[in-house]
């Protein structure tokens, strides 16, 4: 099968052989993946991965179990062992022995076939096409801020960072009932927030000031420092930003005005694709280009060039 393989220095199309499935696992065609920003991390040397990059997908299961052959799904991405404490407490994504798809030990979804445990599949419905279905992942991980934080009708709060993430958040705590204000370098991004009627300032001209609730989510070993800046005294910091960077941090501010950090990761599929099902969350306007899975690493250069969201062909 054709796949977009990272050796440690290099990814490159190549041809690998077909996974196979296990007891427990199916294995699903792709037919459309997204590129995110941990994947240009990753080639950056982000958790010293090697393999098949790649973690958001859409695809129909093409070999397993009876029930799912056929359907078309996207997966949740932490493969866990589902028998230690922290799985038999339902916090499968914090298994310490698990492997993340195209992440963390395990082969990722830029490829024809991916394998995947079928504990992690999620049935894509009828109505909703693929173009959105492969939002899925990151808009789950969007989610996970409603599971960390209350959110209450008027909530305010600041996002940081317009990349596909940043544009991701900014609607779901809107569509919440919070008053959303975000924060950006790119006024073509912002756009898309504010035909949806969510406050939107250019970085350049934006002074921080004392916020409730901040969401950091730059991308950039930068962004963290405005984000303490920008949260009040006893306020509320969740940090979405995953880098290859490791920066200095002065923790006295947090200290001081004793602020709470949460970081954030991956989320709930279900009010996602629920979400996407509905059309209350536009993607369609993130998306800047859709490249054939044999010109893989043209895909992951004009993601790095600052395109919004790349997609890759697969089927």
């Amino acid at each position: 099968m054709l796949a977009l393989h990272f050796d440690g220095s290099q990814a490159r199309t190549i041809d690998l052989p077909l996974p196979q499935t296990t007891a427990d696992t199916a294995v699903v065609r792709v037919s459309l993946a997204g590129v995110c920003n941990t994947d240009l991390e990753l080639v950056k040397g982000y958790m010293g991965f090697r393999g098949i990059l790649g973690h958001e997908f859409v695809g129909v299961v093409e070999d397993g179990p009876a029930q799912w052959c056929g359907r078309r799904v996207v997966s949740e991405i932490n493969f866990a062992c589902g028998r230690c404490e922290s799985c038999n407490r339902g916090l499968e994504r914090h298994c310490p022995a698990r492997t993340v798809m195209g992440i963390l030990g395990a082969d990722g979804a830029f490829a024809e076939y991916v394998r995947v445990p079928v504990r992690n599949l999620h049935t894509v419905p009828d109505t909703l096409g693929d173009e959105r279905a492969v939002f899925s992942e990151p808009l789950a991980a969007a989610f996970e801020i409603l599971q960390q934080v209350t959110i209450d009708p008027g909530s305010e709060c600041v996002v940081l960072g317009d990349g596909k993430l940043g544009l991701l958040v900014a609607q779901v705590l809107a569509d919440a009932g919070a008053r959303v204000l975000a924060v950006g370098h790119h006024p073509e991004r912002l756009a898309l927030l504010a035909r949806r009627g969510v406050a939107t300032v250019l970085a350049a001209d934006w002074t921080p000031i004392p916020f409730p609730l901040v969401v950091e989510a730059t991308g950039s070993a930068t962004g963290f420092a405005l984000a303490v800046a920008a949260t009040r005294p006893r306020g509320t910091l969740v940090l979405k930003s995953t880098y290859a960077d490791n920066p200095r941090v002065d923790l006295a501010p947090i200290v001081i005005n004793e602020i709470q950090v949460l970081g954030s990761r991956c989320g709930p599929f279900s009010p996602a694709i629920d979400a996407l099902a509905a059309s209350r969350i536009d993607v369609e306007g993130l998306i800047t280009d859709r490249v054939p899975l044999a010109q893989g690493p043209a895909a992951l250069e004009a993601a790095a060039s600052g395109a919004s969201k790349i997609l890759i062909e697969v089927a």
